[in-house]
């Protein structure tokens, strides 16, 4: 009797320690790995980044389309649905302001087309009627003796000291321009501003238009929401250089016209074991909207958004599955955010109108484009000060990598002198400004960025492998802390 006691409890000791060390495996080792296979990832993003959804434009029935796709996905692999109303779904409003066609621009006695002899850049009502002074080029203004109080200024756009080498420079071309010269003719007294194009602006004038022309974006409360006047800025082209210096006044009359479109949050949960800790989530966080139809580049004009952000969104799918199939303590929660090319609507709208309590969410991992560039090598953003609101979190990630993939990290985009500022371009964003621990997992931005060619063919799906077991990695280890990741005490977010 006594030696089947002692057998009992040295198998009992053996056992313990085994299932200590299994559990302290999979932390390292987590089950769901094997669930998240290449080819799954390959044939979801090849259906989501399809021609048919036409590049799921925000606020466009290919966007409502795509989020049906998605809530489809989550049912298959057995998600409840956390949206509203015992559904998937969560549906705001996107307000957007356009130029109206009633608007004119007339320098001397020119009346000019708008959108063909005539861009407006600043997109805001306005009503100004005013002597016209030619200033030539902008680099030679002397503003301190130069008095342009009360007048309309016409400038020769000059690309010295404007920085192209940026993603998507001829779409902010105009704004760069804005902010180098004519702000500080605004300040000075200045009631409107002309920009006549350069050689580059010329080049890019369908690009500088297609963005004009679609207006701004916010949803209700934003800034962009509310209509106020401001002093106008409009472009024109080269050839005005020829006659624009010999008129006397110019009058530019813009209005707005204000429409809202329906957008949607796309959120799914999977239930955690622990009857305390589940709870708890750690949020999936991704966004389904491209940029629709634009202009055509290489012969195509579908902005697929493949990469950005195709490749996260199946990414995210594929971390529920594999959670959904082997449940950690904590919940997840998989949200697909709408509108973030509009300015990161869908996460401001959900951060103030959570389906879970805020106060709930562990950590947040977000991505935004996670399958391209070099194989060996991606970026952590919100791992540094200022940008880290969580060095647990960031612990957390660190440890997932190089247990896993071991990335080689680019540590520089992260940095707050970075002049891409990549870190406030995505949907974690509202999440760390509240204080939530949050992190952006990216293979940083490439030549096809915001184009038709950012498209499925180009993905390396082996990278794009990689980077979801990296998340899902991650995501384990939050679920099954202890302790959830602690927000730094001294976390202050300035921009």
């Amino acid at each position: 009797m006594k030696s089947l006691v002692v057998c009992a409890l040295v198998l009992f000791s053996f056992t313990s320690i085994a299932t200590m060390a299994q559990k302290k495996a999979n932390v390292k080792n987590p089950p769901g790995l094997a669930t998240i296979q290449q080819n799954d990832l390959k044939k979801q993003l090849y259906a989501l980044a399809d021609p048919h959804f036409n590049g799921r434009s925000a606020g466009t029935l290919d966007e409502l389309k795509g989020a049906a796709w998605f809530a489809e996905e989550m049912r298959t692999a057995g998600l409840t649905p956390a949206g509203d109303d015992g559904t998937f779904f969560q549906f705001f409003s996107i307000w957007r302001n356009t130029i109206s066609p009633t608007s004119s621009i007339t320098i001397g006695s020119k009346k000019l087309t708008l959108w063909k002899d005539v861009l407006i850049a600043q997109l805001a009502p306005a009503s100004v009627s005013a002597p016209l002074l030619y200033l030539g080029d902008a680099n030679t203004i002397d503003i301190e003796k130069t008095d342009v109080r009360g007048k309309i200024v016409a400038v020769q756009a000059v690309p010295d000291g404007i920085d192209i080498n940026i993603s998507l420079p001829q779409w902010r071309y105009s704004r760069q321009m804005l902010a180098k010269y004519g702000n500080d003719l605004l300040a000075k007294g200045a009631v409107g501003i002309i920009f006549i194009c350069d050689t580059y602006a010329e080049k890019n004038w369908p690009y500088m238009k297609a963005n004009f022309m679609r207006g701004t974006f916010d949803i209700e409360g934003g800034t962009n929401a509310v209509l106020t006047e401001k002093p106008p800025v409009i472009w024109l082209p080269q050839s005005a250089a020829a006659w624009i210096k010999t008129e006397a006044s110019a009058t530019l009359s813009i209005s707005m016209e204000s429409f809202t479109y329906p957008s949607v949050n796309i959120i799914g949960l999977v239930p955690g074991m622990d009857p305390v800790l589940s709870k708890e989530f750690v949020v999936l966080s991704s966004h389904p909207d491209a940029h629709g139809i634009r202009n055509v580049i290489a012969g195509d004009s579908i902005y697929h958004g493949a990469d950005d952000n195709g490749s996260v969104s199946v990414a995210m799918l594929a971390t529920a599955r594999a959670l959904k199939k082997f449940p950690a303590k904590r919940s997840a929660l998989l949200v697909i955010h709408g509108a973030e090319e509009r300015g990161l609507l869908g996460s401001r709208w959900y951060v103030a109108h959570p389906t879970v309590p805020l106060t709930s969410m562990a950590a947040v991992l977000n991505g935004d484009m996670i399958g391209r560039n070099a194989p060996d090598s991606a970026a952590l953003l919100g791992s540094q000060s200022p940008h880290k609101n969580s060095t647990d979190l960031v612990n957390m990630a660190l440890e997932a990598n190089v247990e896993g993939p071991q990335f080689k990290l680019d540590s520089l985009w992260d940095k707050p002198a970075h002049k891409e500022g990549w870190y406030f371009r995505s949907d974690h964003l509202p999440y760390a400004r509240l204080g939530i621990p949050a992190l952006m997992y990216t293979t940083l931005l490439h030549p096809d960025y915001h184009t038709p060619q950012d498209n499925v063919q180009n993905i390396n799906y082996e990278k794009l492998l990689k980077m979801t077991h990296w998340i899902y990695r991650t995501a384990w280890k939050v679920a099954n802390a202890d302790k959830r990741p602690a927000t730094d005490a001294d976390f202050k977010l300035e921009r």
